[in-house]
């Protein structure tokens, strides 16, 4: 299977249901929403399915793009999108592994903007997006983007985050938090 991003660009995502791509118009919204805040930002794309979010960030001028991944084939993938998009004056980093364990090697790092798509029904929320708080990876004028089902709205919000906005489009939401502090 193939996906368009941003100027046209063709990735590769992994056959069936491994990975489930953020649909076109979730994407489009994001980047609309994030506008004029990508360029040499710092990106980190947690449970990163096909990479195609980091990809668009990419195309879009983010300096920085790093991606965590628990599949071996995606992460591959993702490598050859990012490869295929970045330029010279970008970097970019694909880590293998459980998100909970993973995270933990970024503390001391910050990122400008996170997205966070983990299969709706896991029950990654909570630990993840507390994982961020706790090791401050977003920095002080950043945003972190939630994807899950509309019907979880409720989604934790650590004392260190505050949620600024929710945005549904059909059977995806994003919810969007920054920092309280």
């Amino acid at each position: 299977m193939t996906l368009r991003i941003y100027g046209n660009r063709q990735l590769k995502t992994l056959p069936g249901q491994e990975t489930r791509p953020t649909l076109a118009i979730v994407r489009s919204a994001l980047f609309n929403i994030w506008q004029g805040t990508i360029d040499d930002c710092r990106w980190l794309d947690l449970c990163a399915g096909s990479g195609a979010m980091g990809a668009e960030a990419l195309c879009r001028g983010a300096a920085v793009a790093v991606g965590i991944e628990q599949s071996t084939r995606a992460c591959a993938i993702i490598r050859q999108n990012w490869q295929q998009v970045a330029n010279d004056s970008q970097t970019f980093q694909v880590l293998r592994g459980d998100v909970r364990q993973r995270i933990k090697s970024l503390e001391g790092q910050q990122f400008d903007r996170i997205y966070f798509d983990p299969p709706y029904e896991s029950d990654l929320y909570a630990s993840v997006i507390e994982a961020i708080a706790q090791l401050q990876l977003l920095a002080s004028d950043g945003e972190l983007a939630v994807e899950h089902n509309p019907d979880r709205l409720n989604v934790l919000t650590p004392s260190t985050l505050e949620m600024c906005r929710q945005k549904v489009y059909s059977n995806t939401a994003l919810t969007f938090y920054r920092s309280s502090t």
